[in-house]
């Protein structure tokens, strides 16, 4: 494979669209459309939380990844095989077994994103140095919540919109909301085949079975060695637990939104919720992350780490706010939904970074998505038990646990360290 050089913009942004939209559709975009479908929030927590399990366990065939074809080569087939996933969802939904189908293809759709997570995410690493790393994650970061916008943002409100003019079946509207996002998918597949430079460093390989058994050894081997194991303890219970009352927030807060008054929610409409929710609240998360990274990249993320710990915490209290209150002012929830996203967006930054710090080294692409399971992880299993806790509890409490167990956050922040120079822009020159 002849190499390539083309500017990060062209196809830094792009890719991280590719990887933020299949991953908004599975954890929230699920959520509105089951909830529609007469879905309980204890079964929409399960399911969504099963949902995100390949994103835990893809550290499993990430040897793979790294030891057959290059990261490029991966990149496009998954691409492919995410818009054909949304095309099975919108088949399947106006069927006698759309739960099972659409669950299925779902579940196909997060397979697919989570090896492509893998391969993007190692491209990116080998085709960027460190500092630019650091300057892009925040570009990144920014994409790849711009997806996020599109899928709570536009996808979730035209739903809404459509089922104004077909009012006699939902899953239809659903339906022609998901075949028009894999035609959207497959468009970015096309860009991504002409587009993506043949990085220097993504060398082709052929690999056995022996051989990626033997590079699944080494590569566990190294991980396990990456560090003496106080410190290794101390890194992976930040990664497992740093976001931890998000976990517990993400399903709930969605549900919370749009669920009528007299079951404790707020009661907005899809199209309320996507302007609220997926349009003001995302740009307060891109600013957020884009914040968080210039202010890495010109610092180092050990300066900020503890700005960026109560960023993604103490903000939570605008949904105890919201749940004791029940405000029917759009431009007030709108504010609240915006203060507690930028605030997730500029501490989602530290751990991005912290997980790219620790990868550093031999096996980066591999020991990245690792972290990124484990993170997935502390994210998931508690989701999947949100919805228990928010129907034995309420709204208001549910949300008042959350800022209690924001102490974890701060507690595993306090146990980690952190390379003074990591991130910064002179780092690359003084090595």
């Amino acid at each position: 494979m002849k190499p390539t050089k083309r500017n990060p913009w062209v196809w830094v942004p792009t890719l991280y669209i590719a990887e933020g939209l299949p991953n908004v559709i599975v954890t929230s975009v699920a959520v509105v459309l089951y909830m529609q479908m007469g879905l309980s929030d204890a079964q929409i927590g399960l399911y969504t939380g099963w949902l995100g399990l390949p994103w835990i366990i893809k550290p499993l065939w990430s040897p793979f990844v790294d030891l057959y074809r290059t990261k490029r080569w991966w990149v496009l087939l998954t691409q492919v095989l995410l818009g054909s996933s949304l095309a099975g969802i919108a088949f399947t939904l106006n069927t006698s077994f759309w739960l099972q189908g659409t669950l299925f293809f779902f579940f196909l759709m997060a397979f697919s994103s989570a090896t492509h997570d893998i391969a993007a995410d190692g491209y990116y690493m080998l085709e960027l140095d460190e500092h630019k790393q650091a300057w892009f994650v925040g570009i990144r970061n920014t994409f790849y919540r711009l997806a996020v916008i599109f899928g709570n943002g536009a996808l979730v409100p035209f739903a809404g919109l459509l089922q104004e003019k077909y009012p006699e079946s939902k899953a239809f509207s659903w339906a022609l909301v998901f075949y028009g996002t894999a035609a959207l998918f497959l468009a970015i597949w096309l860009y991504h085949t002409r587009m993506m430079p043949k990085a220097e460093a993504d060398v082709r390989r052929d690999a056995t079975a022996a051989d990626i058994a033997r590079g699944l050894k080494k590569m566990l081997v190294a991980f396990i060695h990456k560090m003496p194991w106080k410190p290794m303890l101390a890194a992976i219970l930040f990664i497992l637990f740093y976001r931890f009352p998000e976990a517990l927030l993400n399903a709930m807060s969605k549900t919370f939104l749009t669920r009528p008054q007299e079951d404790g929610g707020l009661g907005l409409t899809l199209v309320q919720y996507g302007v609220s929710y997926g349009t003001v609240g995302l740009i307060g998360l891109l600013l957020g992350g884009i914040v968080g990274g210039w202010l890495a990249s010109r610092d180092g993320l050990k300066r900020w780490l503890w700005p960026m710990v109560c960023a993604i915490t103490l903000p939570d209290i605008v949904y105890v706010y919201m749940s004791l209150a029940l405000p029917s002012n759009m431009l007030l929830v709108s504010s609240c939904i915006f203060i507690e996203q930028f605030g997730y967006g500029m501490g989602f930054t530290a751990l991005t970074l912290y997980m790219l710090y620790f990868a550093m080294g031999e096996y980066k692409t591999s020991h990245y998505a690792i972290c990124t399971g484990i993170s997935y992880l502390g994210l998931q299993v508690p989701g999947m038990f949100s919805g228990f806790l928010k129907d034995a509890v309420g709204y208001s409490t549910f949300f008042i646990i959350v800022m209690a167990l924001c102490s974890i956050t701060f507690l595993v922040a306090a146990c980690i360290k952190i390379d003074p120079q990591f991130g910064r822009k002179n780092t690359d020159k003084q090595g």
